[in-house]
């Protein structure tokens, strides 16, 4: 073997030194290595995992259009191998659809020579996947030039949910345009406050009602509805509601449109965007509220003063609501009811009162009174007996909130009254049954309602056939068989048409077969139907006939009475004359003179010749008179001085007897037309009673005035006067007073010729008497 040097084991040495420490350096680096290779792929494994489990896929296209993207694309893209190229991207009936390819490859293209990022949607063919792509230039530092990173993300939820918002934003866009329209087309004003409670939005509404250009001149101007008064600041009334979160409300008076309105005005709270508010008109609703507040305590004032007892319960069944009637009809005490009572306390004390009917079980009784307040809305209608023959009506209405009108009217009286008018109408009914006229009463419609036994008999009509109610015709048929003449049916018939159609009275008569006579008639009654009367006339018929026949034997009596006066006037005229003619001649002295005896006989047959010529002119006159041949001129006639010459010639007469005479003509007495010497004649005849009548001492007036019309003349004087019997017969011929009797005088033809030639002229005359007070006698005479 061979040794070796020292210096060559120690280079060997040296080396197996140095390789030694390179193998353990070596070892160490590998070592560490290991450790940095193990560390890269935990991490290179955590990177993959993140990048599979990402919602975006990394794809990255070479610059040759190689792609490298995971498995995840081939299912995101509905493809059948994993896509290799960028071509591999799209294929028939999968992938990206042809458009969406050419967009993306242009959208690469553009990454690649400008650099520019990009984004894109696609939808792959046969899927409901919507993928997001974002890209852009590689980085260098990762992959060569020309290379494009691609970003997808599945945003089909994403782009679903967008979708929703979309078209929730679109809807929500529509509602607020058809709600602003709405605001804006609103009759009523509308605003909303900004936070800062001023005006930010008003409706058409809002600027007419302040009068402004414009909504936005109104919002610059800040105007209000309602103007700030103390204690009614908007600002202030809005910054309350959105201080307490709840809706104010606020009747307030404002000017619109020049007229004085009330308002509500409504803020409502919106948080944070501010406060809106509306403004309603209610100055009809007010006003309403006032005339219904007016009617209610009219209704109310009309209630306290019925003679009914009202009282009024509210819903809570607590009186409300009481009137005088009721307070004195239950003897109630005012202060007792104030505290409003409960009906059931009410009821207690009525009972209390003793006026309440008497029930057996009154806990009962009241319960069913109670049920008022729940029963049907027609209401309740009760009749009470009280103790003590008090009877009392009970009206109880329900009332649609839930209270109850209770009225309570004493009928005590209407009782009393209806069973005093049930009996009248018994005795009525029995009276009329047993009357001895023929009495029928027929309705509007010509019926028969109602008849008596007379009725029946006088027709000699059936109850059958009158439990018909016949009509008129048909009744009227019936009763022709009774008649004389049965034609004179249809008089019935329109008797009764009139009576109650044309609501008159209508009479007449007609003749029975049997020889009665009835006179009948047809009366309207008040309720429209008509009542037929017939009574029996056949008795006073016969002293009818006897009276006429009578009457015509004295008429012809007169008459011949009448002729043979006037014949005796014309006869008894010629032997009066020659009477006459002969005492004027024994007065003259023809025969000789004549001893003062004869001389005083002679005047007096001369007297008596010039009475009796006076009484035959008189009954001439008469008799002409009522034959209705009296002669009348026609000139106008001075009634003053007419009056005057008879006051001369009567004056003599009063001077006899002692009677004071007096004349009395105004200047408006005037003149008539007339005949003068008729007129003379009736002053002459007035004027000779009232002296002849009137006792010694006593005083006899001549009146005379007149108008534009009439010409008055009134002798009146103060003698004895007559009876109202006595007046009655004093136009009669040769009638007598009672003093006249005595004295064997009478009152002559003066007045009824007087009358007489006074009604010739047109004229009147009239008389007024007082036993002891005297008489007057007035003439009036036209002026024609």
């Amino acid at each position: 073997m061979t040794a070796l040097s020292p210096l060559a084991a120690l280079l060997v040495g040296a080396l197996l030194a140095l390789w030694l420490g390179g193998a353990a350096w070596a070892l160490i680096t590998g070592l560490r290595l290991r450790r940095s290779a193990q560390t890269a792929e935990v991490r290179s494994s955590q990177l993959q995992a993140l990048l599979d489990s990402a919602p975006a896929l990394v794809v990255i296209v070479g610059a040759d259009d190689r792609i490298d993207a995971p498995d995840r694309l081939t299912d995101w893209l509905g493809l059948v191998d994993r896509p290799r190229e960028l071509a591999d991207l799209s294929s028939a009936g999968a992938g990206l659809s042809e458009t969406d390819f050419a967009l993306l490859r242009q959208d690469i293209e553009t990454a690649r020579t400008a650099a520019e990022p990009f984004y894109r949607v696609v939808r792959p063919e046969g899927s409901s996947r919507t993928l997001t792509i974002r890209g852009g230039p590689v980085p260098t530092a990762l992959a060569a030039a020309g290379a494009v990173v691609m970003y997808l993300f599945d945003s089909t939820e994403i782009r679903s949910e967008m979708t929703r918002l979309a078209e929730e934003g679109e809807r929500l866009a529509q509602a607020f345009d058809a709600l602003s329209g709405l605001i804006e087309a609103s009759p009523i004003p509308m605003w909303h406050r900004g936070p800062d409670l001023r005006l930010s939005l008003v409706n058409s509404a809002y600027v007419k009602a302040v009068e402004g250009a414009s909504a936005a001149d109104v919002i610059q101007r800040g105007l209000e509805l309602v103007e700030a008064a103390p204690g009614r600041n908007p600002i202030a009334a809005a910054a309350a509601a959105r201080q307490s979160g709840e809706s104010r409300s606020r009747v307030l008076p404002a000017t619109i449109a020049g007229e004085r309105r009330s308002l509500q005005i409504v803020d409502v709270p919106l948080g944070d965007a501010g406060v809106a508010g509306y403004a309603i008109d209610v100055e009809e609703l007010e006003q309403a509220r006032s005339a219904f507040k007016r009617f209610a305590e009219a209704q109310r004032d009309l209630l306290d003063r019925l003679s009914a007892g009202v009282a009024q319960f509210e819903a809570d069944r607590s009186l409300s609501f009481y009137n005088q009637a009721f307070m004195r009809l239950f003897s109630m005490k005012p202060e007792w009811l104030a505290e409003g009572p409960e009906f059931a306390r009410v009821l207690d004390r009525m009972r209390e009162a003793n006026r309440v009917p008497e029930a057996r079980d009154f806990r009962a009784w009241r319960e069913e009174r109670r049920a008022w307040f729940t029963s049907a809305s027609e209401g309740q209608e009760e009749n009470w007996m009280l103790p003590g023959g008090t009877h009392l009506r009970v009206v109880a209405q329900p009332l649609p909130d839930g209270g109850l009108l209770t009225i309570f009217e004493d009928r005590t009286e209407q009782v009393s009254l209806a069973s005093a008018r049930d009996t009248l109408l018994r005795v009525r009914a029995a009276t009329f049954e047993h009357l001895f006229e023929a009495v029928g009463v027929f309705a509007a419609d010509g019926r028969l309602q109602l008849w008596n036994q007379k009725f029946r008999d006088v027709w000699e009509l059936d109850d059958a056939f009158l439990s018909t109610h016949p009509r008129v015709d048909a009744l009227a048929d019936a009763a022709s068989r009774q008649l004389t003449n049965p034609s004179r049916a249809a008089v019935i018939r329109e008797l009764v048409r009139v009576a109650t159609q044309d609501r008159k009275q209508r009479n007449g008569r007609v003749a029975l077969r049997n020889g009665r006579h009835y006179e009948f008639a047809a009366v309207p009654l008040p309720d429209g139907n008509a009542l037929f009367t017939m009574l029996d006339i056949s008795d006073s018929r016969r002293i009818e006939a006897a009276l006429r026949d009578r009457n015509e034997a004295l008429e012809e009596a007169d008459r011949v009475k009448t002729a043979f006066v006037a014949n005796m006037s014309y006869e008894l005229r010629t032997p009066l004359t020659s009477i006459g003619g002969f005492a004027e001649m024994l007065s003259g002295g023809y025969a000789g003179p004549l001893t003062s005896t004869a001389g005083e006989y002679v005047e007096a047959i001369l007297e008596s010749v010039a009475r009796l010529s006076t009484l035959i002119d008189h009954v001439l006159d008469l008799t002409q008179s009522e034959a209705g041949a009296l002669p009348l001129e026609n000139r106008s006639v001075d009634l003053k001085r007419l009056a005057r010459e008879a006051s001369k010639a009567a004056t003599i007469g009063a001077a006899e007897k002692s009677i004071e005479f007096a004349v009395e003509l105004d200047k408006s007495l005037g003149s008539v037309t007339g005949d003068s010497r008729r007129l003379r004649q009736v002053l002459d005849n007035l004027l000779g009673n009232a002296i002849r009548f009137t006792p010694p001492g006593g005083r006899v007036l001549l009146h005379g005035s007149g108008t534009e019309t009439s010409a008055r003349l009134v002798v009146s004087d103060n003698g004895p006067g007559m009876s109202v019997k006595e007046q009655g017969r004093a136009f009669d011929r040769f009638s007598r007073t009672s003093d006249a009797r005595e004295s064997g005088a009478s009152l002559g033809l003066g007045l009824p010729l007087a009358r007489q030639w006074v009604e010739a002229h047109g004229g009147t005359l009239t008389l007024e008497s007082e036993p002891g007070q005297g008489t007057a006698v007035t003439v009036e005479l036209p002026r024609r």
